[in-house]
């Protein structure tokens, strides 16, 4: 069993326009943009990452927005909800703040004893927010929510797979261990996490399989503190029979991936270096930052991404 993994570290997903995604995240859920930069692979296309300060492991949320992505079709083999904790009591003050910017899917329910409130991102993505008590994590409030009530960062992420058992065979050995069961879904949580520690898997039956466009997780990532921590985790799990990549130099974080049994595609990130590593920490996500191999297109790429008016 591995002892490397200590929480989520990022979600990353795919939307349909750039502008209206910043909008969301920064003036609706009052995130904070830590960096504007492109896709490795297809640099006409953003990368935006959002989260707390810093781009704390385990805050940040990060989108491709391909302009004018058709939408996905929800279904089995995805992450189906991203889920943000917040203070005891504040679900009103979100559903309120919400319900006046327009956002669709809102509903509250109670799952694993935890009050949540469920709504839809602007490409229909699925999210939560789930009440939690004394949360350390210090949240972003530069840009308008109150410290008492704002997103401290991810609490969990739920996965749709048709088959739970392996799944959960899979994070038992990344080193979760199930907490609780209900109604079709499994509860895991990493021991001594950061705080985006718990993993959610719902088992659906005779369900398609999702097909990814605007509003679907592209992937998720999880947290280890450093390269040799990753190398042992890639070890791991070659070892156990799984495809894993090389390590990837990402800039801000060296990357690993790897699909599950359920089909979701899983990543192992480092904490290190860091979203600070070419940027002042009070001007984090302002300027356009480029891949050094894609730095000769800057002139070509500022002229071909969509403006974003902050």
């Amino acid at each position: 069993m591995l002892t490397q993994i200590n929480g989520l570290h990022h979600v990353t997903s795919l939307a349909s326009g750039a502008q209206s995604n910043n909008a969301f995240f920064t003036k609706v859920l009052g995130l904070r943009r830590v960096k504007k930069t492109v896709n490795f692979d297809a640099p006409d296309v953003y990368h935006l990452y959002y989260g707390d300060e810093l781009g704390t492991p385990g805050t940040v949320m990060t989108y491709f927005p391909f302009p004018n992505a058709a939408p996905g079709r929800p279904g089995l083999g995805e992450v189906g909800t991203t889920v943000f904790a917040v203070p005891k009591g504040s679900l009103g003050y979100w559903e309120e703040r919400l319900g006046a910017a327009g956002v669709s899917g809102l509903a509250r329910e109670t799952l694993f004893g935890e009050a949540r409130l469920h709504f839809r991102g602007p490409d229909g993505d699925g999210f939560a927010l789930v009440e939690t008590d004394d949360d350390p994590r210090t949240p972003w409030t530069g840009n308008g929510v109150p410290e008492d009530v704002a997103i401290r960062g991810f609490h969990s992420a739920q996965m749709r797979v048709s088959d739970g058992g392996a799944s959960e065979e899979l994070m038992r050995f990344m080193g979760y261990e199930v907490t609780d069961r209900q109604d079709g879904t499994v509860r895991l949580r990493v021991p001594n996490g950061n705080g985006a520690d718990t993993l959610d898997i719902e088992t659906v039956r005779g369900a398609n399989y999702a097909q990814q466009g605007a509003g679907s997780v592209h992937h998720i990532a999880f947290s280890v503190e450093n390269r040799a921590a990753q190398l042992e985790v890639r070890k791991a799990l070659l070892d156990t029979g799984y495809s894993v990549t090389p390590v990837i130099d990402r800039d801000y974080f060296w990357a690993i991936y790897f699909r599950t049994p359920g089909g979701v595609l899983f990543e192992v990130a480092t904490n290190e270096p860091g979203f600070d590593r070419d940027e002042d920490t009070a001007h984090l996500g302002e300027a356009l930052r480029l891949p050094t191999q894609h730095e000769h297109l800057r002139a070509k790429l500022t002229e071909l991404l969509e403006p974003i008016h902050d």
